[in-house]
């Protein structure tokens, strides 16, 4: 398996004014950060709008970056449900090949308990020889993993290699590093905003929303903390700060498809119900961006 560590990107869907696929912006944005120096691509997750696009869609967005990465880098595929039939058929109906990992979400809605997370993982991991990331984003799904179920998991299923942990608490972040039970057990940040400091307290990297439009600076920050040259990170880390903080006003992914279409990487539009981002939003983050533009 190839090596997925460092800067994966969470990349968008674009699309046109009539709202089908974009597949030139796409093209351009999967070329772009693949020669910004990103390690790895994750496709069709939240960012991705996944929920909007149909089976074909989905088939034809995975052929297209295929074509375009060559197997330059790692790609992980999204694929969660809170369905585990839907997540096994799936499985089924989508060719893996080239994919070095999927990326499964925690059952949203229905709220299942510790021992339904376990026992949904495990069935998933019994029914592929895929690796697994679980993908823990509770201010979405309603429920959180915890540490004893991940040590379960990956105690018994030795498919399951790592965690995107999104809940926004610090703390439980450091827990999993700290109290996993296997070493090479994989623990990425989910969240741009604490990324940082997760690395340096010994995670393995970040699924990022915003590298797709900073791949350079995002390489370089990680880079410096990997070296642990905390003084360098923070100082560029701070370069984009207010561009972070803005990015997300207005949810993901209406904030950075606003920031890419600045960047003319890709236009704003967005699938309901979710909504493109606002002219307020576009005029702080052009702002935002030339401001960072002079300070380099």
């Amino acid at each position: 398996m190839k090596n997925i560590n460092g800067i994966g990107i969470a990349l968008v869907t674009p699309f046109n004014k009539k709202g089908e696929i974009d597949f030139i912006s796409l093209e351009k944005i999967v070329s772009y950060v693949i020669n910004e120096g990103v390690q790895y691509l994750v496709l069709l997750g939240t960012t991705g709008e996944t929920p909007t696009l149909k089976l074909k869609e989905k088939i034809d967005i995975i052929n297209c970056v295929k074509n375009i990465s060559q197997n330059r880098i790692p790609i992980v595929l999204g694929m969660g449900s809170n369905n585990t039939e839907d997540v096994l058929l799936t499985l089924k109906l989508i060719k893996l090949d080239n994919f070095e990992a999927i990326l499964s979400v925690c059952p949203y809605y229905n709220k299942p308990s510790q021992e339904g997370i376990y026992n949904h993982f495990k069935t998933i991991s019994e029914n592929t020889d895929m690796k697994i990331i679980i993908y823990n984003v509770p201010h979405r799904t309603g429920t959180n993993i915890n540490l004893d179920t991940i040590n379960r998991l990956i105690n018994n299923r030795d498919n399951i290699i790592g965690i995107k942990e999104a809940s926004g608490n610090i703390i439980q972040s450091y827990n999993f590093i700290k109290h996993k039970i296997k070493k090479d057990f994989l623990v990425f940040s989910g969240d741009d905003t604490i990324g940082l400091p997760i690395v340096l307290g010994g995670g393995d990297g970040i699924i990022s929303v915003i590298g797709q439009a900073f791949p350079k600076e995002l390489d370089f920050i990680y880079k410096f903390a990997y070296k642990n040259q905390v003084n360098k990170a923070y100082k560029l880390y701070y370069k984009i700060f207010k561009i972070l903080n803005l990015v997300f006003k207005e949810g993901n992914p209406s904030g950075i498809k606003t920031l890419l279409k600045i960047k003319g990487l890709c236009n704003k539009y967005v699938r309901l119900p979710l909504l493109k981002g606002s002219k307020t939003l576009e005029k702080k983050l052009y702002i935002e961006y030339n401001n960072m533009l002079k300070t380099q």
